[in-house]
């Protein structure tokens, strides 16, 4: 492992509720293996340092991927009972936070199940020149995108559902141009899932991967 690489924070607390098939969408399977493995399994072909945020009720599912120790469980409530901060910003703070002595961080999405390990690296390498990158396919900005060590504070300071999104405009971001279409497919509804089903090398046909939808209880048009 190098360690003046970034370190990856995959993004696995979310609620999923646009996803309106039976079970999380993180849970459904593509080619035999859920959604988050395929995410995982990329993601530690890096061999960067990684954590994964999570939360209380997801965390049996990233502990059948990861060791405990690549994990960070958000609580569900704060020290006085109230239910806790949630959103993608929080996120990010807390794995940023948790991380804080990477010399960066490359924030990735935990439902994106065609993702490369090579856009991953295309990116992470970027950060040595730049202060923000990020993937880019056909001209479209994608995911990961990825943050120098400079950008900590701004980062931790992340708050709600708003991501970085903010940070893109405010500091010189420099796009990085894969052969991936990968890094703009993420998992939020049944249709979402369809896609990729249709298109994953582990899955063997389209057929197939239909009757796994319907197993999985979504339908086409949901």
């Amino acid at each position: 492992m190098n360690q003046r690489r970034p370190a990856v924070v995959v993004l696995a607390a979310g609620r999923g509720q646009r996803f309106r098939g039976e079970g999380h969408k993180l849970e459904q399977l593509v080619g035999g293996e859920t959604v988050l493995a395929h995410t995982l399994r990329q993601t530690m072909a890096t061999g960067l340092r990684f954590v994964v945020v999570t939360s209380e009720s997801l965390a049996p599912l990233v502990r059948n991927h990861v060791a405990e120790r690549d994990m960070l469980v958000l609580p569900a409530q704060d020290r006085l009972g109230r239910p806790a901060p949630v959103g993608m910003g929080h996120s990010i703070a807390a794995g940023v936070a948790a991380t804080g002595d990477a010399p960066g961080w490359l924030i990735v999405p935990a439902d994106m199940p065609l993702l490369q390990a090579s856009s991953l690296m295309a990116v992470a390498r970027a950060l040595e020149h730049d202060p923000i990158a990020y993937a880019q396919y056909d001209g479209q900005r994608g995911h990961p995108v990825g943050f120098s060590a400079e950008l900590f504070s701004e980062l931790t300071a992340l708050q709600g559902d708003e991501g970085a999104r903010k940070l893109l405009a405010r500091f010189p971001a420099q796009a990085v141009d894969v052969d991936d279409p990968g890094v703009l497919v993420d998992v939020d509804t049944v249709e979402d899932l369809e896609r990729v089903l249709s298109v994953h090398p582990a899955v063997p046909t389209p057929a197939s991967a239909r009757s796994r939808l319907q197993r999985a209880g979504g339908g086409v048009g949901d």
